[in-house]
């Protein structure tokens, strides 16, 4: 076989057929945060291969697109939730026979999202929701191929972000109480924080939030508005507080 080149093209001769054929599918852990607690978007499979198990949407790259539009048009698809934010790749996998049907290499995507809005399975998921992340990393629920382990990656990822970047700010509305944004570290790193010394962390140094001068609406069961703040910004070179050691986590 010759090895000469045609310009900017294929080697002349070259034969792509010598090649073991492969296909590239797009996956997305899509994270927000609901009744205090960290959820992600999963699908039902409505086709074999495990049809009827739930899933990471996702789906298969076409040729002519590039793999964050094939990551979007999929979690439409398949969720009718669209991204506005940035899809952020995180992994890629492609262990032999993680899918039955052909040699698949994924490339996995995160996304966090304060609001998925209405949620709508289509083409070939038979269902979609939100689920909890802990039932998910608990294996209460079944995930159909490797999954499991891209879910564990995932939020293994967030966490790292919540160190070095702004990415609690996104869980939470443009103006947010601390207990809103506490709640995202205590549900992401799985741990417990001291209100008191959160407060000083992001409150003391100038530039993480900034009051707004306005309250939350009163509760049912009285007691003083919590104060509203929005983000300052210091996010973009990082976080304000550090993850606990692992040995203090909750599951």
């Amino acid at each position: 076989m010759t090895t000469k080149s045609d310009g900017a093209g294929a080697p002349i001769g070259y034969d792509p057929s010598q090649f073991p054929a492969f296909a590239v599918t797009v996956d997305i852990v899509i994270l927000t945060m609901s009744d205090g607690a960290l959820h992600m978007l999963l699908v039902r499979r409505g086709e074999a291969p495990f049809k009827g198990m739930w899933a990471i949407p996702g789906g298969f790259k076409r040729p002519n697109e590039t793999l964050h539009e094939a990551a979007r048009r999929e979690l439409a698809e398949e969720t009718g939730v669209d991204v506005p934010t940035l899809l952020t790749q995180f992994g890629a996998y492609g262990d032999p026979g993680r899918d039955p049907r052909i040699n698949v290499v994924t490339v996995a995507y995160l996304a966090v999202l304060r609001d998925v809005g209405t949620i709508v399975a289509g083409t070939d998921a038979a269902d979609a929701l939100l689920v909890p992340v802990g039932d998910v990393r608990s294996e209460k629920l079944d995930l159909a191929f490797d999954h499991l382990q891209i879910v564990r990656d995932a939020v293994d990822r967030a966490r790292v972000e919540l160190e070095v970047t702004g990415i609690a700010t996104a869980f939470v509305g443009p103006t947010f109480t601390l207990a809103e944004l506490r709640a995202v570290y205590e549900a992401t790193w799985g741990v417990e924080l001291d209100a008191a010394n959160f407060r000083r962390s992001v409150v003391a140094e100038d530039g993480w939030v900034i009051p707004t001068g306005r309250r939350t609406q009163p509760g049912p069961a009285g007691g003083r508005p919590a104060e509203l703040y929005r983000a300052g910004r210091a996010w973009k070179h990082g976080g304000p507080i550090h993850r606990l050691p692992r040995t203090t986590e909750r599951n």
